[in-house]
Parts: C-alpha cells; structure tokens; sequence
C-alpha cells in the first residue's frame, strides 16, 4: 500500500516486435499516433498506478515509447519474446526485476498495447471492481457473443456446416444463457500470484463486461480498419 493506503498498482504493457499479421503494429501508428500511445494514455489518464512499464525486446519501440514519455527501465530477454510465450511468465518477468531493484507492487494490471478503444475510465471502473471483492480475484474483460454460442457450427472443407451443438439451432436466443469470451483488453492480478506463478487456468476469474464496440481484437488489417472506424466515430 502506498502512504495513503492504496494499493501500489504497476502497468505492464507487453509490447513485442515480432507481429507477424501486421508488421510492427504496436507502434504502427493508428488515428495519428503510434498504436500503443492510446492505451499508454489511458493508463497515465486514470491516474491508478504507481508505475508504467513497457515490456519490449525491441530497440525501436523503446524509443517510441521513450519519446511518449514512458521510458523503458529495461528490456524484455529475447527468450520471453518468440512466438510462443504466454503473458504470464512476461509479468512474472517485470514483478521480478522490479522486486529485485526494491520497488515492489500489490496489483499487476496487463494493459494490451493494441487496445485503443479503451478508456481511462474504463480502467478505473475495473479497479473498483476488482478492489471491491478484496484484491485477490483475477479479473478479465468479457464481451457477450453476438450470437448464442450453442448455434455455432464447424465449416468442412467442403463448405458443408456441421453444428457444435446439433438441435440447439431451434432455441430461441432468449431462452439461452448469454455467453461471453475473454475480450483480452486488460487483466488485473493480485502481484504474489503471479510472482508465485499461481495465475495460468481459466478458472477463478471476475469479468468486467465490455460493449462489443470496446472489444476489437486487433489481428488482421480487417479489425485495424474497424477498430479505427470505431475510434473516430468515438472521438469526432
């Protein structure tokens, strides 16, 4: 806790330069301004955290984030930024080198470099939430599915359709629970359980609901394109 008996928050920001969909699409710059400006600005507006740390392998984006005014204390070991390492262990990383230089934190919240549509207040609701059911529950944003997950199918090659849950086609989407998936905006972790390597299932988490118009997972130049569509119709 800090002096005035709130919880020492870090931002951690994973930021990566290996993208294979869109070359350098963190710092690609979306709206006028590198991708990662957005949510940096948002963390720095929400005015929640004792520390802003960018973790980056890549010698091009510090220094982009460096000139946003978020130096970069250190960088990310080349082997926690291949294509195959989760998130847990890059946060584990940060808690740990920041422990070792004596600054230590109760929350870790993981803020998505490609996640412009979020706002400061988003953030700040979130934490509410998430201190409100004591600081120790994992939280993820959530988004509903557009449609009842139980009406899903597979596609064969073929082009023929074969349903995920055959008869389910024939509820009507009132009398079926809505589902959500993991919008993968931001997560917040109490800090000992990531440094204590406790984080790593599905199970166990809180959902901070997300409009669907704030959950655009950035993959392909498609949801680039909508996302700034989304972005501009919010910031005319």
């Amino acid at each position: 806790m800090d002096s005035k008996g709130h919880p020492r928050r870090i931002a951690i920001v994973p930021a990566r330069g290996g993208s294979k969909r869109i070359p350098r699409k963190n710092i690609r710059e979306f709206c006028g301004r590198p991708m990662i400006a957005h949510i940096l600005d948002a963390a720095q507006t929400s005015g929640l955290f004792s520390a802003i740390h960018v973790s980056t392998e890549d010698v091009e984006i510090a220094e982009v984030v460096a000139r946003l005014g978020h130096g970069v204390q250190f960088m990310r070991p080349a082997h926690l930024a291949d294509d195959h390492t989760g998130i847990m262990p890059v946060l584990h990383h940060v808690l740990a080198t920041f422990k070792d230089r004596g600054q230590t934190f109760d929350q870790v919240v993981s803020l998505m470099a490609c996640a412009p549509l979020i706002t400061a207040n988003d953030l700040i609701e979130a934490a509410r939430l998430f201190d409100s059911l004591g600081g120790t529950t994992p939280l993820l944003t959530i988004a509903p599915y557009p449609a009842p997950v139980e009406w899903a199918f597979h596609r064969e090659s073929t082009g023929h359709l074969i349903p995920v849950q055959p008869g389910a086609f024939a509820i009507r989407s009132q009398d079926l629970r809505p589902a959500y998936y993991d919008a993968g905006a931001f997560a917040f972790f109490p800090s000992a359980a990531v440094l204590g390597n406790s984080v790593g299932s599905d199970q166990g988490f809180v959902g901070y609901p997300l409009a669907r118009t704030k959950a655009v997972d950035i993959d392909n130049l498609e949801d680039w394109a909508l996302a700034e569509t989304i972005f501009r119709g919010q910031n005319a």
